[in-house]
């Protein structure tokens, strides 16, 4: 059993399944960076809300697909820390150890080797010594035979093979000393340390391989873990697919742009050929009235063809601020739109305010925490901000009621439905009784033009309807506005209006409470 032949053998072997972990550790480094790139060109940032169900679902798509990418991060992750990281750190020890290992190996062989050495020179000597003593001894018989040999010669020449003899006897005790130290530590080399170390090789070649081992079943349990997660996203996907229709989105389309404009009437025919009155008819909205001298009016002509040829190309028309440009319904759609903003930026404010107030009570009762009067220049400018707010709702409503009062008046089917609204209004405040005088004047007449909220009749109306639908939250949303409720993601509703076209739906709560919500919010179905 030689060291040469079996060390050699063994750090290879030792080696080679070192090489094999850290090919194994960038193998999966660069699996990881793959995984790092895709997650990243899958991920897109949120984008606009939209009322169209299509859109709707693309959004979910792309929230879903932001959701898989997260879960390709995951993977990588755990790769790195539970692979990467976990075997490079055992790469490192077990080269620590199978240094020392073979360290101990050479060191044993170098003593065995030194042990023989000793031996071999021990026994040169021994054989030397023994030559020497022989030859000694040959001399002084010849020299006792030789009768012309003094006494004296003879005797010392007894005395070197006696010398002789005695150092040759010493080599040999040597020799067999060093002989019996070389075969104790050729035992102890070959059925102690040699074992001892072979065996510890072997132990940690084996801890290797399982580590080893261990990485290659994380590498598939690792993607195995978010598969359920990736199921889930695949069949969102698939929801959202599912939620798309084309019926609800026509209709959303038919909301946002539809102008409230009545159908114009017959054209009347005017004959120019008779000196008479020629007039045309008041009832027809696309009839263009005639001048003083019988000629058509160009602006009303203008005026009126936007309304009749509804294909034609339109010029820019100039924005104006109370958005009469616009036809009426759109119009009352922006203007709802602008109270509603301007209500919610009222509602910081207001919260700014009292915020305000509070931090200033707390500084004049402890005037350590602050000054009181620093505050003040905020406060001013808050109520400024409240003051400015609410002039402009009141402007804002005041052109709302006007919309609304043009479009009742074009609408002879809402006649009803405003009579009723007047008399809830007269229920509720008894003290608004009108004199029979008053049916006919002027007074009665402006009290019928006073600011009407179409919305709040209808809720007047359907106060104990049944829901149309059912509608499911997507998103969390905090009602804060006066109006609107709160609910939570996922949470599933009772659809009690449709929108109208300014971005919100009326629904119901399970747990009782009525009110608006972002319709862009809802996944709605119709019954």
């Amino acid at each position: 059993m030689d060291w040469g032949s079996w060390g050699g053998g063994l750090e290879r072997h030792t080696q080679w399944g070192l090489d094999l972990m850290e090919k194994y550790v960038k193998f999966v480094k660069e699996r990881t960076e793959i995984e790092q790139a895709y997650a990243k060109q899958l991920s897109h940032s949120p984008l606009a809300l939209s009322l169209f169900c299509q859109y709707q679902a693309f959004l979910q798509v792309v929230k879903e697909l932001n959701d898989f990418a997260g879960q390709r991060e995951v993977v990588a992750e755990n790769l790195m820390t539970r692979i990467c990281v976990e075997l490079s750190k055992h790469a490192q020890e077990l080269k620590q150890e199978r240094k020392l290992h073979f360290q101990e190996g050479r060191r044993a062989q170098q003593q065995l080797e030194n042990s023989f050495k000793q031996l071999e020179n021990s026994k040169r000597k021994f054989e030397r010594d023994c030559r020497e003593a022989e030859k000694a001894m040959l001399v002084a018989e010849k020299l006792d035979q030789d009768l012309n040999a003094t006494k004296a010669d003879v005797e010392k020449a007894k005395q070197q093979a006696n010398l002789r003899s005695h150092m040759a006897e010493e080599s040999k005790n040597e020799y067999a000393s060093f002989l019996q130290k070389f075969n104790r530590d050729q035992s102890q080399f070959y059925f102690l340390e040699m074992p001892q170390i072979f065996n510890k090789l072997q132990e940690m070649d084996e801890r290797r391989t399982v580590q080893l081992k261990e990485g290659y079943g994380i590498f598939s349990e690792t993607e195995r873990q978010v598969m359920p997660i990736i199921g889930k996203c695949l069949d969102g996907m698939k929801a959202a697919a599912d939620s798309v229709n084309e019926k609800n989105d026509s209709q959303v389309l038919i909301e946002l742009h539809k102008s409230g404009f009545e159908r114009p009437g017959d054209v009347d025919f005017e004959d120019f050929s008779q000196p008479i009155n020629r007039t045309s008819s008041d009832s027809s909205l696309g009839t263009p009235r005639g001048t003083l001298d019988g000629r058509l009016d160009p602006r009303l002509l203008g005026k009126n063809k936007g309304k009749r040829w509804l294909f034609s190309k339109k010029n820019k028309p100039v924005i104006t601020e109370d958005f009469s440009h616009l036809p009426p319904e759109q119009r009352r759609k922006k203007l709802q739109q602008k109270i509603e903003e301007r209500n919610r930026e009222l509602q910081k404010e207001i919260d700014q305010r009292d915020a305000l107030n509070k931090m200033k009570d707390v500084y004049q009762k402890t005037p350590q925490m602050g000054d009181p009067a620093s505050l003040e220049p905020k406060i001013s400018e808050t109520l400024s901000n409240i003051e400015k707010l609410r002039l402009e709702i009141q402007k804002y409503q005041s052109w709302l009621a006007e919309a609304e009062s043009r479009m009742l008046s074009n609408r002879p089917d809402n006649t009803l439905r405003y009579s009723r609204h007047l008399d809830h209004l007269l229920t509720l405040s008894p003290h608004w009784s009108l004199s029979p005088d008053a049916t006919n004047s002027d007074d009665s007449q402006d009290a019928l033009n006073q600011p009407i909220y179409t919305e709040f009749d209808e809720d007047f109306e359907e106060d104990l309807a049944s829901p149309i639908g059912i509608c499911v939250a997507m998103y969390q949303f905090e009602g804060s506005s006066e109006g609107t409720i709160s609910m939570r993601e996922g949470e599933e509703l009772s659809l009690m209006e449709e929108d109208k076209g300014d971005g919100w739906t009326r629904v119901r709560r399970s747990k009782g409470g009525e009110g608006y919500v972002p319709t862009s919010y809802l996944r709605v179905t119709l019954n």
